[in-house]
């Protein structure tokens, strides 16, 4: 019993985890990276497509992305979805081809992005101590309905917290990692 707890509790903290890199991976840090757009849907033929199924993203070098867009035809909507975007981003069309040129980040936006991270990485250490709470509560409920000891409820809460803090470190490490990424120059 109590071991499918903790064992729950840290498959939901890795998923958490998981959804946190995917988050701080969709903020620009100044380089090109493909994953810059994961987030932008593009309306193809009437339907909010997202862009990796209309176009191929490589990142040209480490200022530029550049687009391959499968369906010629897509083109202008491909470009209108990435102006759209709130990622600040020009794309420029030479043929089948687009080209996006990052701008270099000012240092303002950089203070703006790093409050967006630790906003990020807040709301991960959030999502982390609500599982910890909802294994607390049914190791409560185990023992409210005598399954489990006082000492076994007592042993199960402090692995619980020590697999809390295992995942609240992993979370200060990634934010570390990309407020470096964010002021290097």
């Amino acid at each position: 019993m109590i071991d499918e707890i903790e064992i729950d509790a840290r498959e939901r903290m890795e998923k958490s985890i998981s959804a946190l890199k995917s988050q701080l991976s969709k903020i620009r840090t100044g380089r090109a990276h493909p994953s810059l757009l994961d987030g932008i849907m593009v309306s193809y033929y009437g339907t909010n497509t997202p862009l990796k199924q209309v176009a191929n993203v490589v990142a040209e070098d480490s200022r530029t992305l550049a687009l391959t867009v499968f369906d010629k035809s897509a083109i202008q909507a491909v470009e209108k979805a990435i102006m759209q975007s709130d990622l600040g981003l020009n794309p420029m069309s030479a043929g089948a081809a687009i080209r996006i040129p990052l701008p270099p980040l000012t240092e303002e936006r950089r203070k703006d992005l790093i409050r967006v991270v630790r906003n990020e990485a807040e709301q991960g250490r959030v999502a982390i101590r609500n599982i910890r709470r909802d294994a607390n509560s049914d190791l409560k409920e185990l023992l409210k309905e005598k399954e489990i000891s006082e000492d076994e409820n007592r042993a199960g809460e402090e692995n619980i917290q020590t697999l809390t803090n295992d995942f609240i470190k992993k979370i200060d490490v990634m934010l570390a990692d990309k407020e470096k990424e964010l002021m290097e120059v």
